[in-house]
């Protein structure tokens, strides 16, 4: 019988063909082992701490926010509108952003001229990047800021090799976006011109292309600067009282810096330093070499953390990558490549856990919680808990929830009808705002004065009756002598207890505020504080 041949028998050997012949196959097969595992665990441990802050800004959208810039509450706006803020939803949004980071990293090695093991390899770098894996599961600013540093390597790398000064205005595009998402671009741009300063590539600052990039990057974060000028420049007052910057000096920020991204990495590190300063074929993209060290020294004199660093490291990756695919053409060494890409991709599993919300409570506390100090450092954080910060604030918001409703409930019908919340953080009232409501616990409107919220003001809230949240309990008598200036029946009301979650807030006391000596309006200026 003669067999008739359709052209759909003919499509689909094709595009198998010509999938297993593209160099994008294995570097899709990493991102999308990036995305399922990250997706698989979007319903894990609850909503984190900023991931309820900046559902908030989606609700109230603007060009600008005291501690962040706009793109993050634009998407959460987003995801408000498309997803009703679900958890799983928006965990799909950040763990698609860190797939893409695993497939950039090794087109970045397949544009300085790397092979496909060269490619393989750059990608594994960043997958098992501990950083990358922490912030592909939350959704923030600093899992889509990574993705825009490494974008921009790309073009850059591009704009290089082909010598195409007309690809600084696809950078400043990239770099814009990078603004409106979180200021740390600032710190690659500057180091991207010192490093181009340092090396022959100065010559294109005598075109017009990089300050015509620069100027689309200007343009992009404007609407901020405008939102700054009308608001008192909320956020160089936020900075300027920033306490964040943790680096832990010039030994804890190497110590941390190789923790960030996995110490297995180390080999690819030296090997991408190698390259771009040593070998001949890196020396066309000396500037981005410069570029990492600029940053590193800039990094560590102003005490940053750790993890502003760690989106800079896909560069090397890439690098290191090409340098180990020179080493594999000698016979003699061709062993080392199968034995470390084993070596890396094990320690991407045997880190996992204590990145990415994996294992049940119970288990992680007794198998990972021992390393919650190097998650801690690695994240520039010094919170105490059984959990690294980036997991353990996904506890106890339910806890607190209920604490305070049933501290509301238990108030005469008459203050229930006057009350309001109001908390020491962000967190707190986020969390509160968040789980309120006829679907979750009653509870009165929440106010606060710590940074967006402050301008989010008191609404409706009288201050007659304040529910207080979020008291440290180390210093009880302080709170009480602060706000019995302005209150004058200050009553303990308990406080909030929780499983798994931070020291900072398991064990905050609650208290009842009644009969104010000043309406809440002037009060609500000594209120604000951003930090």
């Amino acid at each position: 019988m003669t067999q008739v041949v359709t052209p759909s028998t003919k499509v689909m050997p094709t595009l198998l063909t010509r999938l297993r012949q593209s160099d994008d196959t294995p570097l899709a097969a990493l991102a999308l082992l990036s995305f399922i595992v990250h997706v698989a665990i979007g319903n894990n441990y609850g909503y984190f701490r900023d991931e309820l802050y900046y559902l908030q800004d989606g609700l109230h959208p603007a060009f600008g926010y005291v501690d962040q810039a706009p793109l993050i509450g634009w998407l959460a706006a987003l995801t408000n509108l498309l997803f009703h803020d679900n958890l799983f939803a928006i965990h799909v949004i950040s763990a698609a952003f860190g797939a893409a980071i695993v497939f950039v990293a090794g087109r970045i090695a397949r544009e300085l001229g790397g092979g496909r093991f060269a490619q393989m390899l750059a990608a594994l770098g960043a997958l098992v990047t501990l950083v990358f894996m922490a912030t592909g599961s939350l959704f923030s600013m600093d899992v889509i800021d990574e993705l825009c540093w490494s974008v921009a390597i790309l073009v850059l790398v591009r704009l290089f090799k082909r010598n195409e000064p007309r690809l600084w205005l696809l950078f400043g595009l990239v770099a814009g976006i990078g603004l409106l998402n979180k200021y740390t671009m600032l710190f690659f741009g500057f180091g991207v011109v010192v490093g181009t300063l340092l090396t022959p590539q100065r010559v294109m600052f005598r075109t017009r292309w990089p300050w015509l990039g620069g100027l689309i990057a200007f343009a992009l974060l404007l609407p901020d600067l405008l939102w700054n000028a009308t608001h008192s420049w909320a956020t160089v007052a936020f900075w300027g009282h920033y306490g964040g910057l943790s680096g832990g000096g010039p030994i804890g920020f190497l110590a941390n810096q190789l923790f960030s991204v996995n110490p297995f990495n180390l080999p690819l590190i030296i090997a991408g330093l190698i390259f771009f300063f040593r070998n001949p074929a890196g020396k066309p993209y000396r500037a981005l070499g410069w570029t990492f060290v600029v940053l590193y020294v800039i990094l560590t004199l102003i005490n940053a953390k750790s993890y502003f660093l760690t989106p800079i490291y896909p560069l090397l990756f890439a690098g290191g990558a090409l340098q180990f695919e020179q080493i594999a053409q000698r016979a003699r060494r061709r062993w080392t490549m199968p034995a470390y890409v084993t070596v890396l991709a094990a320690s991407g599993i045997l880190f996992a856990p204590l990145t990415m919300p994996i294992l049940p409570p119970p288990v992680f506390a007794q198998s990972y919680a021992a390393l919650t100090t190097l998650g801690n450092g690695g994240a520039g954080q010094q919170n105490a808990g059984i959990f690294p910060q980036y997991l353990g604030d996904r506890f106890g918001w339910h806890a607190m929830t209920r604490e305070v409703a049933a501290v509301y409930a238990a108030l005469p019908a008459g203050e229930r009808q006057q009350a309001c919340v109001f908390t020491m953080n962000y967190g707190e009232a986020s969390a509160l705002r968040f789980f309120s409501g006829p679907d979750h616990q009653p509870l009165p409107p929440v106010i606060s004065g710590h940074n967006n919220f402050y301008f989010w003001g008191p609404g409706s809230c009288t201050g007659q009756v304040l529910i207080a949240v979020g008291i440290d309990p180390t210093d009880p008598a302080g709170f009480t002598s602060v706000a019995s200036r302005y209150y004058g029946q200050v009553t303990p009301a308990g406080a909030i207890t929780c499983n798994y979650c931070m020291g900072s807030e398991n064990g905050t006391l609650l208290y009842v505020l009644t009969q104010p000596k000043q309406p809440l309006a002037q009060l609500w200026p000594l209120l604000k504080h951003f930090d």
